[in-house]
C-alpha cells in the first residue's frame, strides 16, 4: 500500500502524480531566493505539477574549508519563511543536527536529511520526532535493501510521514552511479520515493577543492526515473549554474526546467494511467 503524505493542498505518493522538489542548493540572499522560488512556481504552474520549494540554510558538508555555507540558521528561516507566506509554496529544507530539528520544523514543511547521516540513529529519531514530513536521502554508501531499517527508526517515533530518497551510488573515486533498481526496492516498503536527479550527476570532490558535476545528465536520468515511477523528482535549479555558490557544476538551468517539466509530465502520465 502507498503512503500518502499531505503537503500544502496536495498529497505526495508513489501512484500519485509526481511532484517537483526544486530550488538553488543553497540560499544565496533574500531578493535572489524570492525571485527564483517565483519564477519555479509559476513554471510548475503552468505545467500542472505540485511544487515545494528547496533550498538550505546552511551546507554542513562542503568539500573545502572555504566553501560557501549560506547565511546560517536564524537568518535563512527568516527567509524561509518569506518565500512560504509570500510565494505561497511549500518550503523543504536540510537539517544537519538534532538541535535545528524543532527550530527549521516551526517554519518549513519539510524536513531533509543529508544522505552521509542516514545511519545516525540519533539523529534520524531527532528529526522525525520533530513532527513534520521528512525527506532521508539513502547514504551514497549504502545499498537500498538496508533503508528498510533507516523507515523503521524514523516510524518508530511515531512519526509516518516519511519519504525515502535516492541520490546516487558511490562509484569508485569522485564519481555517483543510479542504480534504478534502488527506486523499486525502496517503493516496495510503500514509503513515498524521491529521485534526486542532480545530486546523482555530482562528482564528489571531482574539482579538487569542490565538487564536480554533470549537469547534461539530469534531463536523462530524470526521465528514466519519472519512468519507472516515482511520488516526486528533486532538482537543483539555478538561473546561472556557472556562477552559483554550490552545486553548480550539477544544478539545471532555470531555462531548462518548462521544458524538462513537461515531458517528464508525458511520462509520469503514461506510467501512473492519468490525462495530462
Amino acid at each position: 500500500m502507498c503512503q500518502r503524505i499531505q503537503i500544502a493542498d496536495f498529497e505526495i505518493a508513489n501512484d500519485l502524480p509526481f511532484v517537483l522538489f526544486a530550488g538553488p542548493c543553497v540560499i544565496e540572499g533574500e531578493d535572489f531566493t524570492l525571485q527564483v522560488a517565483a519564477q519555479i512556481r509559476d513554471i510548475a504552474a503552468r505545467v500542472g505539477v505540485p511544487f515545494v520549494f528547496k533550498s538550505s540554510f546552511d551546507k554542513a558538508n562542503r568539500t573545502s574549508i572555504d566553501g560557501f555555507r549560506g547565511p546560517g540558521l536564524q537568518e535563512g528561516l527568516r527567509i524561509l519563511k518569506r518565500v512560504k507566506d509570500e510565494v505561497g509554496v511549500p518550503v523543504i529544507t536540510d537539517v544537519h543536527t538534532p538541535e535545528q530539528a524543532k527550530p527549521v520544523a516551526a517554519v518549513v514543511d519539510i524536513l531533509q536529511t543529508p544522505a552521509f547521516l542516514c545511519r545516525q540513529t540519533d539523529f534520524i529519531t531527532a528529526i522525525a520526532k520533530a513532527g513534520k514530513p521528512v525527506n532521508i536521502k539513502k547514504g551514497q554508501f549504502l545499498a537500498p535493501w538496508d533503508m528498510p531499517h533507516v523507515l523503521e527508526k524514523a516510524k518508530a517515533t511515531g512519526n509516518h510521514n516519511i519519504m525515502l530518497c535516492d541520490r546516487g551510488t558511490s562509484f569508485g573515486y569522485n564519481n555517483l552511479v543510479s542504480d534504478f533498481r534502488s527506486l523499486m526496492v525502496m517503493a516496495e516498503t510503500g514509503a513515498p520515493v524521491v529521485y534526486d536527479a542532480t545530486h546523482s550527476v555530482q562528482q564528489p570532490g571531482g574539482l579538487g577543492g569542490a565538487t564536480g558535476g554533470n549537469r547534461e545528465y539530469v534531463p536523462g536520468l530524470s526521465r528514466a526515473a519519472v519512468s519507472i515511477g516515482v511520488a516526486a523528482v528533486f532538482m537543483e535549479v539555478h538561473p546561472h549554474p556557472d556562477q552559483a555558490k554550490s552545486d553548480g557544476p550539477n544544478s539545471l538551468a532555470l531555462a531548462d526546467l518548462e521544458a524538462l517539466l513537461v515531458t517528464l509530465k508525458k511520462i509520469d502520465a503514461v506510467v501512473k494511467g492519468y490525462e495530462v
